[in-house]
């Protein structure tokens, strides 16, 4: 008889106080952020940099529910193209746990290199929050492929709403490979509070600054 994967229910008043965060916090980081979205901007309109000022990919939220999640692009144009169209390059990617270091991936630009490893390409997912799709903190959302490895502990996985900074994030991001990054999200899950989040939110920011496990 298969086991039963436990999942901690969240209660009303903490949901609450998250998403009432959530709103204030992405407003004045989007208020705050805006000459970023400027610069950005007009330097994707040159050389190989050429091109929309997002990338938008599908990623699996809460309960299940897919939506897009919005980055600074860090790739040409097509991209994901160029990687579904490669098998030896798509089985490299998946094998480094669905990411390819940067001297290695033919897809990011010059500029896409400087945006990941200063975790400036983030800052877009501010308008997800927004939109209620993730939070600030929670586990990161990931594409349909990589629900496989959390098995039959998937449904505890999707059980919180995924944010744009998290545990695995603060512990090393990168650095912290599957199966081993599983058991990272799910301690959030079972641990999550706003005393936890708030512990969470510094030292993803810390982690940004010294750019642990960016690319």
């Amino acid at each position: 008889m298969e086991k039963k994967v436990k999942i901690k229910q969240q209660s009303k008043g903490y949901l609450f106080w998250k998403r009432f965060f959530d709103i204030v916090l992405s407003s004045i980081a989007l208020v705050c952020f805006s000459p970023v979205f400027l610069l950005v901007f007009i330097l994707s309109r040159f050389g190989s940099n050429k091109g929309p000022l997002f990338y938008k990919q599908v990623r699996i939220g809460w309960h299940g529910k897919p939506f897009k999640i919005y980055k600074f692009r860090s790739m040409v144009v097509n991209a994901d193209a160029i990687l579904e169209n490669d098998p030896e390059l798509y089985k490299k990617y998946v094998a480094n746990n669905y990411k390819l270091e940067p001297e290695e991936d033919p897809r990011i630009t010059r500029l896409g290199r400087w945006l990941r490893k200063t975790s400036i390409d983030e800052i877009p997912q501010f308008l997800n929050i927004l939109r209620g799709e993730m939070s600030i903190i929670g586990p990161r959302p990931v594409v349909k492929a990589e629900l496989s490895e959390y098995g039959d502990r998937v449904d505890k996985f999707l059980s919180v709403k995924p944010g744009a900074m998290g545990l695995w994030q603060s512990s090393g991001r990168s650095n912290i490979p599957y199966p081993e990054r599983c058991d990272v999200e799910l301690e959030y899950v079972d641990k999550a509070s706003l005393a936890f989040d708030t512990e969470i939110m510094f030292k993803n920011v810390i982690s940004i600054f010294k750019s642990e496990g960016a690319y």
